[in-house]
């Protein structure tokens, strides 16, 4: 396949094109929502305690502290990526999130190998987060440079929905697993079947990553920047970084609560059956794919503004009515409900966002900035959802309470959105000319230069 032929090729090959290039994500939120599902039997197998809010507050502080390893992950990985080019990028990227998913798989438990095990289980996931820190922007820088002109936000929004059909493959591996094996079984070693299959997929991926094409964008740029040049200017576009990560906050905590923490919330919080728990993950993974797209697709049409400001003020005005609701008399059907109205606020939002801030940072230094901007909401706030959740509701006695959590991201975002369209309601259109970067004025920031 040619390099003319990814941005202007027919409808399957930029199709064939997008599948590898989300490939990665897969084994990414595989592993995540797997260690959020079964966050209380791995506190027990690694972080043993006599109270389980301990043992999950232990839990969640490792995923947490793996999640931290994502701003260095975006500065190391983006840098090279944006220096040597996409594919190559891509292809490390996986190699290190791979070694992350088997340590983890294959780590003994507290019981068999000691203070070891938790040790190990920290250090697969610092490689995991590590690797994650490009991951999302590397796979969404690759989707915009291929886009067909107007059309930005649609491809990029793939990104997150590729991560969707992770989430679903899990929780039907779980769902599954929790069928056919008695609760017991499941929460002493079954539970490791799923990471186990993770493992086995990993060749299939590399072998779709190693097909990637390079972006004719990047061919064509006539520079590369070096390393250090990479750092300078993303530390004069601090700025539109900070604006990034403001904007990228909402859709990392309304993501990580309605797919992550949600399995746990149902059955520790809401005291519902873990299949009913991992049902709603299953039918919130559907609705999150479709409308990720449909967020991106709408974005090109009006503008990344309206949609933006639209979800975070819903967000704000609903969150805590929604959750209060829920927990008053928890059943199915209501967690059901609360749950699909996150998923619409998430996959919308995420949609609009991922091509928001693939226009808003420099191109020459695109992937350390966007993934900078994205690893550190989802490592300061994002990943910090289960834990956040879990701490709150112990504080403040108020099952209700994680939506002050998600309040608090939707604020952000609104201030974001607004600081970054000052002016202008439709910058996406800025966008159909070969990509240029936004002006001063759409952004109401200064861009770095190259």
């Amino acid at each position: 396949m040619s390099q003319t032929l990814i941005q202007h090729g027919t409808v399957k090959s930029r199709v064939n094109a997008i599948l590898r290039a989300t490939s990665g994500n897969f084994l990414e939120q595989f592993d995540f929502f797997l260690f959020g599902f079964y966050a209380s039997a791995i506190g027990r197998a690694f972080f043993p305690s006599e109270s389980e809010t301990a043992s999950l507050v232990n839990t969640f502080g490792v995923f947490w502290l793996g999640a931290l390893m994502r701003p260095v992950g975006a500065i190391v990985l983006g840098a090279y990526i944006d220096q040597i080019g996409r594919r190559k990028g891509l292809i490390i990227t996986l190699s290190i999130m791979a070694i992350g998913t088997v340590i983890i798989a294959f780590c003994p438990s507290y019981a068999t190998i000691g203070i070891a095990a938790p040790i190990i289980v920290l250090a697969g996931r610092l490689l995991q987060g590590f690797s994650a820190g490009v991951e999302v922007g590397g796979v969404s820088v690759y989707l915009a440079e291929i886009a067909t002109p107007g059309n930005r936000g649609f491809y990029t929004s793939f990104q997150s929905s590729s991560q969707q059909v992770a989430i679903f493959v899990a929780a039907s591996v779980g769902y599954l697993l929790n069928e056919s094996m008695p609760a017991e079984t499941v929460a002493s070693w079954g539970w490791r079947i799923p990471f186990f299959l993770g493992c086995l997929i990993i060749p299939l991926i590399f072998l779709l990553r190693r097909t990637l094409e390079e972006t004719p964008e990047f061919l064509a740029m006539k520079k590369h920047p070096k390393a250090r040049e990479i750092f300078a200017s993303a530390l004069v576009g601090w700025r539109i970084v900070v604006l990034g990560m403001m904007m990228a906050i909402l859709s990392t905590t309304t993501f990580y609560f309605v797919t992550v923490y949600t399995p746990t919330f149902g059955k520790t919080v809401l005291k519902l059956s873990a299949q009913d728990a991992l049902l709603v993950t299953l039918l919130v993974a559907m609705t999150n794919f479709i409308w990720n797209p449909i967020g991106g697709a709408v974005s090109d049409r009006i503008g990344r503004k309206p949609v933006l400001l639209a979800i975070a003020g819903l967000a704000l005005m609903s969150a805590y009515p929604a959750l209060n609701w829920l927990v008053s008399a928890p059943t199915f059907g209501k967690m059901l409900a609360v749950a699909m109205m996150f998923s619409f606020y998430f996959g919308t939002y995420s949609g609009t966002m991922l091509g928001a801030l693939v226009e808003i940072v420099p191109a020459h230094v695109r992937t350390t900035c966007f993934s900078l901007a994205f690893a550190l909401a989802a490592a300061l706030f994002g990943t910090f959802t289960p834990l956040a959740s879990t701490w709150l509701i112990e504080r403040t006695n108020d099952k209700a309470s994680p939506a002050y959590w998600l309040m608090f991201s939707a604020t952000l975002g609104i201030i974001a959105a607004l600081t970054i369209y000052r002016g202008t309601a439709k910058p996406s259109r800025t966008a159909d000319r070969s990509h240029p970067e936004p002006n001063d004025s759409t952004l109401g920031v200064q861009t770095a230069s190259p």
